[in-house]
This record gives structure tokens, sequence and C-alpha cells, in this order.
């Protein structure tokens, strides 16, 4: 994903502001997952709003549930999506996004070419921040228990054992494995860490059963020994609260939620002085950090005006000029002129220049995301074996897959 590499680390000057579009008129409306760096780029939007030009926007968790029949609507409920490598391509295989190639040259000057995203020759996305999850330890808790900051997943369990082991925390590890997207997303990550391949080479069929997967989830059960009996029920955004409280020495989440866990937030002070952030430890000694690459970015639905597409078009320019990196160095990892990195972007900014891939943008993807997502907490619960938590994901996968037209 060379595109990432250059666009995190490449600094340029003079940035070019854009204001709000004073002649446009129509409706603006956001659908959006929910955290800080896009509620910052919701606010900017909002300010735009005025009489003939509506600008609403609704940030959820659950926009990837929603995406999908929202833009098939006619008009598309939602003018504007926020996606990321996973969620563009649905979109983009299902038609349900247009071309942008006309209004980047009409309004887009400040677009650096890294940002365009292009499927076919045809520019279907405006890309705005690069992303990662992330691993963040208390520097001080690994110190007491005579430990380094680990280098792989195996360290991680080695060190948070120790951490127990001194008495200075019960469940000194914290990751998202919430079922719905993120236990799978954990999966997908160590998965990928290991050198796995999600299906037969030029085909849809699924491939994962196997001896990478089996070695995958158990590495992941091996984690499950060091969080706290409730991290079924763990989202990313929950994983803060647990290094403020002194419930976690180490976690696992994404880089753009790092400003949150860092000096000069909320945490506590004495917390955050001792927080460090780095990429994803690897699988293997010596291999890429375990973690994908992504990045963010937006689309305009197909299904809505010439006007309103005009008008959502001029808003996210102002919304993504250099103004919002002004005013929110460390929520993000921007690819937008003007950023230069902060420490809260070393854990993105590491995973690319480890080589960490990128999400898979195929469109069948998220079928099997969700299909191993559904189906491998009985194993970490110890209520099934690997093989069958993996043969249950891929036939989940293949009933989805066929229903979608992907195989027959």
């Amino acid at each position: 994903m060379r595109f990432l590499a250059t666009a995190a680390l490449a600094l340029l000057a003079a940035p070019a502001f854009a204001e709000c579009p004073a002649d446009a008129t129509g409706s603006v409306r956001l659908l959006s997952n929910d955290f800080p760096a896009l509620n910052a780029v919701a606010a900017r939007m909002m300010e735009c709003a005025r009489d003939g030009l509506e600008v609403t926007a609704n940030q959820t968790t659950a926009h990837m549930e929603l995406q999908g029949p929202a833009l098939q609507a006619d008009p598309a409920e939602y003018t504007v999506k926020i996606v990321a490598n996973g969620s563009f391509s649905p979109l983009a295989s299902e038609g349900l996004i247009r071309p942008l190639d006309d209004l980047v040259a009409q309004y887009g000057q400040g677009l650096r070419p890294n940002q365009l995203i292009r499927v076919d020759g045809q520019i279907m996305a405006i890309a705005f921040m690069a992303n990662a999850e992330s691993f963040f330890w208390r520097q001080d808790v690994l110190d007491q228990a005579g430990v380094e900051p680990p280098a792989t997943w195996a360290d991680v369990v080695a060190a948070a054992e120790a951490i127990r082991a001194a008495g200075i925390m019960e469940n000194p590890y914290g990751q998202a494995y919430a079922p719905g997207w993120e236990l799978g997303q954990a999966f997908v990550n160590m998965y990928l860490g290991l050198g796995g391949e999600f299906f037969e080479e030029g085909t849809a069929n699924p491939s994962i059963a196997n001896e990478t997967g089996v070695a995958a989830l158990e590495m992941m059960k091996g984690l499950v020994g060091v969080m706290g009996p409730d991290y079924l029920t763990w989202s990313s955004d929950a994983l803060p609260p647990l290094m403020e409280s002194d419930e976690a020495a180490m976690t696992f989440f994404w880089g753009s939620e790092a400003s949150q866990v860092l000096p000069g937030t909320t945490i506590a002070p004495t917390v955050a002085d001792q927080v460090r952030v780095a990429a994803a430890p690897a699988a293997v000694a010596g291999g890429p950090p375990a973690t994908t690459v992504w990045w963010d970015g937006f689309v305009l639905a197909k299904n809505i005006s010439d006007e309103d597409a005009a008008a959502s078009f001029r808003v996210m320019m102002h919304a993504l000029d250099p103004q919002l990196v002004a005013d929110n160095p460390t929520l993000a990892v921007w690819l937008i002129e003007g950023y230069e990195p902060t420490p809260a972007a070393a854990g993105v900014i590491g995973a690319v220049e480890g080589g960490a891939p990128s999400y898979p943008m195929v469109p069948y993807m998220g079928l099997l995301h969700m299909a191993i997502d559904g189906n491998i907490a009985d194993f970490l619960q110890g209520n099934e074996s690997a093989e069958q938590a993996l043969a249950d994901a891929e036939a989940a996968y293949v009933t989805s897959a066929t229903e979608a037209g992907f195989l027959q």
C-alpha cells in the first residue's frame, strides 16, 4: 500500500484553505463511524449549514450495517459516506457510489494525488487519513515488572503474565474482542501476520480452515488468558478507559484514538505520561506488525441529485482543508496537506514502515469477515475446537457468498 507510506510521511508547504461554498444549495447528509477524528470532520462540515444548504450527520458505530440499504434507496438516505478499505469495496462493487472526476476537476484543487482512490481509472473516493490498530503500553508498569516492551504477541502474553505474577494487575491486557466486527478483525490481523491467505488464488473460495488459521486462533486464545472475564464485551472505545483506571497496562486499539491516552488529554496525567505507542507486535519474530493498514475517506452516493452531489463535495473540501489538521494535529495520521507526524502517529506510521498489509479490498471479504466474527467465540470460550470453528466460518461464508452471487 505504497500510497499510504508516502501520504503519511510526505510534507508539503503552502496549504490551500477552502471556505464554505457560499453559492451551494441543496442537502448534505453524512453517514460515518463515530470516533474523535471523524467527529472533527463532521464539526467542520456543520460550519457550512445555512439557509438553502442543509447539513446533517449520523455518526454511529453501526454505519456498516446501515450503508448498503441507505445508499440503495432512491434518493439515497445519505449523500456522503465516510468509508475505509473494508466498507468501500461493497459500495463500489454494488454500484452505489458515483465517480468524482468531474467534481475533483472543478473543486478539488487542494487535493494531493495520493488522496485519489481510483477504480478502473475513475476517482471513486477521496482519502484523508491513514489508520491501523496500534499497541499501547504503560512504561512504568513494564519497568515495575521487569519486562521489555513486547516485540511479538507471544511477548505480550509473557509480559502480562509477569505483571500478574508481580501482583500489579490481575488482567493486564485489553483488546477489542466484541462480536459484531471487532472479533473478526482480531483474527484478520493475526492470520495475515502469520502469512495466511483468505481465499484460494483467483477465486472467492475461502481458505482459512488450515494450520495457519488454527495458529491464529490459538494466539488469540492465549491473549484471552491475560484479559478480563468480560473480554467479549470490549469494543475499541472501551480500551482507553481501562488504561486510565489502572485496569490494563497494555492495550491494542486504533491509532486514530491514540490521543485519548497520551499527554494533553483527559486521561489521568500520571498515567498519560507513562503511555507509549508503537506498531502492533509481530505474530512471528522478525515478521511484519500483525495489524492491517487502512485509509479512511469519503464517497458520494450515486442515487442523489447533481446539486446535492456538488454541495456535498464542496462541503467536504471545506471540512478536509488544512485547517482541520492545524486544529486537530494529534487526532489522526492525516493525508491532508500540512500534516506533520506527531507522537500519536507512531503506531500507524510504524505499521506502514514495517510492511503491515492493507485490509483486503475485495467485495466478498466483508462476508468472510462477518462469518469469522460469528463463529470463533465458541472456540475462545472452550466450547469447540479451533478446527470446528474455522469449518463453521467457512460454511457460513459459502452460504452468504453464494446468496450474493460470488460463488456458484
